[in-house]
């Protein structure tokens, strides 16, 4: 009873969460169970050989029978060798299996959250709950819920046969079995609180390396070294306090089980011992096997306590792991339109959006964009421009009005089906660690190398791939950090163009491109966007002076719409100001 409330307080219901993953391994699942009762009897037998060879055949002399008795003893070691191995090997097979399985449900998990879970998630933490928090899982098949069970069976059988044996030997070992359970459960109730103090010290710790290492170069110019090296010692050192407090309750807790352990197998040789002398029914064979049971019965106990601590740990890393699994925030995906073709024609009815609640970044926004359109938004910082194309691509879901592209609610097409019709390149362009063709393809073997050779040529930037060591497979490393900013651009209006996608976005894609890169961009954004509906945001006034249409956005209103003739014309305009200030800073750069 006493170890069914412990597991109770384990959490049944997270343990019924985690043997949902074990459904499909049924087989092995049940194979592992098997053995571990068959060792937890085979073990407990063999001592009791002993007992019967020294009572029946040492005692009296007996070699021939000792021999051949010993031979059965022999093939009891051999069965245990081989339930062993069956239960150590398939228990951690079945953990490895669950884990795999947990990790993909969890990482397509994340692949569906909406932007909004990752503006308020740490990265680091995230990583550390996809790979040493899932590894922990593991454990608690490989040593944590099968050897405890095990171990119960063992004991369950050693307190059997010490019944059968002798109730006087085995009152003796009860006498000072219930101190062993007591400080054992104190034992457990501590180390889960340690151990959650741990994972949480370990989720810090990786948040803080990832975001340091991640933004290096503004540390460095900053003259960040010392503080931020200062804060790494703390948190690193209250990483180790927390180890340390579970160092320090193992310390504590074996240390009192052995002497326990001590102090019954010396009650054990001085009471046996005094009923052998006087002529009692105790045998030197029963004292043998109590002291041996006595150890194995003490030995799983500790050990329990031991594998609880593991058990713990795997607890609370799937405690972590299930609150994202449970987590509601992943894209609606109940659309049921898919299309093989949009024309592109994009209406927004009445639409606004917050990201903080009680504060629109929209207010009952109204926009028609017809197919092969080129539309340039322009407007302060914070004025919602990057929301609008944020909306259309679904990264954050509308909360008031609607958007449709041909017509359709976009929150009726299936997600896949949208998103494969539109196109976006980003100011800060993400590549992979890996060569050209992969991030340009995004890893699509299908695509081959004449065709991405062919798109490069039609708009332009062909010539500058091959003055690059390695071509289209030179690797560009994590993030790629082997090219420049402006040649990553290139990249992404190539990794858009090769897709040829009916609808193209570029959010601030101009900026922060050097010179040389800018006569090519200007040119690909030509050759990307003909024929296309087009939603360009940016600065620059080559960019945005050729749309169809300009819309001035102001805090979550549009203030002003036209093409760019029509807008520089209002003398108090928005835009008129703009262009002004704009020609003001091309003219600076072109003097610098």
């Amino acid at each position: 009873m006493k170890f069914k409330l412990n597991l109770n307080f384990l959490d049944l219901r997270l343990f019924r969460k985690v043997l949902r993953f074990v459904k499909p391994y049924r087989k092995t699942y049940n194979l592992v169970l098997l053995s571990a009762i068959l060792l937890s009897i085979v073990s407990t037998a063999t001592p009791y050989l002993l007992k019967i060879t020294i009572d029946d055949y040492i005692v009296v002399k007996d070699y021939s029978g000792m021999v051949l008795f010993l031979s059965f003893l022999m093939i009891t070691l051999i069965l245990e060798v081989v339930f062993q191995f069956l239960f150590v090997f398939y228990a951690n097979w079945l953990g490895q299996k669950v884990v795999k399985d947990i990790r993909l449900e969890l990482f397509q998990k994340l692949m569906n959250f909406k932007m909004a879970y990752y503006d308020k998630s740490a990265v680091g933490r995230l990583v550390t709950r996809v790979v040493s928090d899932i590894e922990t899982i593991a454990s608690i098949f490989s040593q944590g819920l099968f050897m405890i069970i095990a171990d119960l069976l063992k004991m369950a059988v050693i307190i059997a046969v010490m019944l059968m044996v002798s109730l006087e030997l085995s009152a003796i070992v009860f006498i000072c079995f219930p101190l062993v359970i007591i400080t054992t459960k104190w034992f457990q109730s501590v180390m889960k609180k340690a151990f959650e103090d741990v994972r949480r010290e370990v989720g810090n710790i990786n948040t803080f390396v990832q975001e340091r290492i991640s933004g290096m170069k503004i540390v460095q110019i900053f003259h960040r070294e010392d503080v931020e090296q200062k804060k790494f010692e703390s948190i690193n050192n209250n990483l180790k306090k927390a180890w340390l407090k579970t160092v320090w309750y193992n310390s504590f807790f074996f240390p009192i089980t052995e002497i326990i352990s001590s102090l019954t197998i010396g009650l054990l040789v001085w009471y046996g011992g005094l009923r052998v002398v006087v002529g009692g029914s105790i045998t030197f064979g029963a004292i043998f096997l109590f002291i041996q049971l006595a150890q194995m019965l003490y030995r799983p106990l500790r050990q329990i306590a031991d594998k609880f601590n593991t058990l713990q740990m795997g607890m609370v890393a799937s405690e972590r792991i299930f609150k994202i699994l449970d987590d509601s925030q992943q894209i609606e995906v109940d659309g049921q339109v898919e299309t093989s073709q949009i024309q592109g024609n994009i209406k927004l009815i009445e639409v606004s959006f917050s990201y903080v609640k009680g504060e629109k970044v929209l207010k009952s926004i109204n926009l028609d964009i017809h197919q092969g359109e080129t539309i340039a938004i322009v407007g302060p910082t914070g004025s919602g421009k990057s929301t609008i194309i944020n909306l259309i691509s679904r990264f954050y879901e509308i909360q008031e009005g609607t958007i449709t592209i041909d017509g359709i609610n976009i929150q009726d097409y299936k997600l896949d089906s949208l998103r494969k019709h539109v196109a976006i390149v980003l100011q800060d362009v993400f590549l992979f660690a890996g060569t050209l063709k992969e991030n340009i393809t995004l890893f699509d073997d299908s695509i081959s190398d004449e065709l991405v050779i062919e798109a490069a040529k039609k708009i332009g930037i062909h010539a500058f791939i091959q003055s690059l060591p390695g071509q289209y497979h030179f690797d560009v490393k994590e993030r790629g950090n082997m090219l420049s900013s402006g040649q990553r651009q290139l990249i992404a209006f190539l990794r858009a163009y090769i897709i040829n996608p009916p609808v193209l976005i570029l959010d601030e894609a101009t900026s922060s491109i050097d010179s040389y890169s800018e006569d090519l961009i200007q040119n690909a954004i030509g050759k990307i966007t003909k024929n296309k509906t087009s939603i360009i945001i940016a600065h620059r006034l080559a960019t945005i002076k050729n749309a169809d249409r300009i819309v001035v956005l102001d805090k979550g209103e549009i203030i002003e719409m036209g093409n760019h003739s029509q807008l520089i014309k209002k003398d108090d305009g928005y835009y008129s100001k703009f262009f002004e200030n704009q020609i003001i800073l091309e003219s600076t750069e072109e003097m610098v």
